[in-house]
């Protein structure tokens, strides 16, 4: 079995030395590496042409989106098997072998591995803690990969379309929805690990967030959840503070019920990731995630419009993905 692995990038020069590091460190060695670099104007390309312990080829797409290097890469892939993941991840050392190994079964078309953070400060701590879930909150039946740890059959890529090229964020879940419904669950590999690190500052974070939910609206994903959200901030906890103001202050008490709900996860995956940190920078930590929470929030009901403004705009352009 023939495996490539492939990757898009822009100026990633200060990450991409632990991508590779960890690739040329697989117990299982790629039979090719592929990597599209969509313009990089800082030392990405010299990096990857000076590489010289991998089967590496570099190309250059200037301009490309992300869906439009990912299917130049594979397009040009003689595997049968396709392994993705991102630039700025390290890769544990059995990945692609933990990856690529269900494949031996010839039903197999798409096997998801997994990501965990990678902090390297107190805020991408909480960062983690607060937007990663952690491997025993994974439905595997349900569980839709990022293309940072993902493996395919090249086969199955084409059955789908490849990747959506009319769309900048959310690109990724488009093709793992089309490739769910065309071939069913994909093959869960929690040992898969790819490591990376979260966003490193609050505004980082928003822009982030802000581009995942204008992902949704311009791909109409989600609606309920994002519906949920915004009758949470707009309808309920409003009407709360009015019902104590005007009638009883234990309305209030539905406040104490709805922050732990919020902030539950966040606190127990934190409890686990925070290790060494002194007792100072714990507590700077927990106060970090409902900050984080609520920003998160913020941008996501601020992106989500428009994207759908977007849509609205380009309907005319804008296929129905979810057609066969």
């Amino acid at each position: 079995m023939r495996v490539s692995v492939v990757s898009t990038m822009l100026n990633e020069a200060k990450s991409l030395p632990r991508l590779l590091d960890s690739l040329a460190a697989q117990t299982r060695a790629p039979d090719e590496v592929i990597i599209c670099d969509g313009g990089s104007t800082d030392s990405t390309l010299q990096l990857l042409d000076s590489e010289d312990r991998l089967p590496l080829r570099a190309i250059l797409r200037l301009g490309a989106n992300i869906s439009q290097g990912r299917n130049a890469v594979i397009e040009m892939a003689t595997g049968e098997v396709i392994a993705s993941t991102d630039a700025g991840v390290r890769l544990s050392p059995q990945w692609l072998e933990k990856l690529v190994t269900p494949f031996e079964d010839a039903a197999v078309q798409a096997v998801a591995g997994f990501f965990r953070p990678d902090p390297q400060t107190v805020f991408e701590t909480a960062m983690g803690a607060t937007v990663l879930p952690e491997v025993r909150e994974i439905d595997p039946t349900r569980f839709l990969p990022s293309s940072r740890s993902v493996a395919f059959r090249k086969s199955a890529w084409e059955a789908v379309g490849g990747y959506p090229e009319w769309i900048d964020y959310c690109e990724d879940l488009i093709f793992d929805l089309r490739l769910r419904a065309l071939y069913g669950p994909f093959v869960f590999a929690p040992q898969a690990l790819a490591y990376f690190r979260p966003r490193p500052s609050l505004r980082a974070f928003f822009v982030q967030y802000y581009r995942y939910a204008r992902g949704d609206g311009k791909a109409n994903l989600w609606l309920k959840r994002h519906v949920i959200r915004y009758t949470s901030y707009f309808v309920a906890a409003p009407l709360i503070a009015l019902a104590g103001a005007l009638f009883a202050p234990w309305w209030w008490a539905l406040y104490l019920v709805a922050v732990p709900e919020m902030l539950w996860l966040p606190y127990r995956r934190l409890a686990r990731l925070w290790g060494s940190l002194s007792l100072a920078q714990k507590a700077q930590a927990a106060l970090w995630v409902p900050v984080i929470r609520v920003v998160g929030d913020v941008a996501k009901m601020v992106g989500y419009p428009a994207g759908v403004l977007w849509r609205w705009r380009n309907r005319a352009q804008v296929p129905d993905w979810r057609k066969p």
